[in-house]
């Protein structure tokens, strides 16, 4: 058996180590994405994780490797954001409320992500296949919930309804009159059940 340099930190320590260092790189990036697109220059994020370049190179190599990273990092937390709120909120229809609202949250920070998807660049292919597989079922829960309980009309479909929201998502940047929320609070109240 060798004796452990005491130098060297334990191999768990610094895995957890790299773990924290790439958490801090990801949410410095997810700042830096919400305020300037993910065309940001990488050395905005350096500066805003207090890193240099090779630190963030070394942890993502391509900046597609960087927002799949930070996206997917985000699409989890809207994941498990939605049986959390089935179980917290008061109504399967304030459930759909609140994750819509995440959710909105999530795609309108997204500055440049959508020409980014449409890309030819397969990683930006396979995070958008990512964004369907994991977010599609957890809003089809919550629509089923809701409808379940009566307080929604049957049959709304989840890739529908998210699309919907997508596309009165698009152009909020460039029109200050523009309120997406507006719109988009119409329309999922437009599902509600009256009586």
């Amino acid at each position: 058996m060798t004796e452990q340099d005491p130098a060297t930190p334990p191999r768990r320590a610094r895995r957890v180590d790299a773990r924290r260092n790439e958490r801090r790189l990801l949410d410095a990036a997810a700042t830096v994405f919400a305020t300037s697109g993910v065309d940001a220059p990488i050395r905005a994020i350096a500066a805003e994780a207090g890193v240099g370049l090779g630190t963030i190179y070394r942890h993502f190599p391509t900046r597609t490797d960087l927002v799949v990273a930070v996206y997917g990092h985000q699409v989890e937390t809207c994941v498990d954001a939605g049986q959390r709120l089935l179980a917290e909120t008061a109504s399967p229809f304030d459930a759909l409320l609140e994750w819509v609202d995440r959710f909105v949250d999530f795609v309108i920070t997204k500055h440049g992500l959508a020409d980014a998807l449409g890309s030819d660049d397969a990683g930006f292919q396979r995070l958008h296949a990512y964004f369907l597989d994991r977010l599609v079922p957890v809003c089809a829960d919550l629509l089923a919930a809701a409808e379940r309980s009566g307080q929604i009309t049957p049959g709304v479909d989840a890739y529908e309804l998210m699309r919907g929201i997508g596309n009165l998502c698009v152009g909020h940047e460039a029109d200050a009159r523009y309120n997406p929320r507006h719109m988009i609070g119409l329309l999922v109240r437009g599902l509600r059940v009256s009586g």
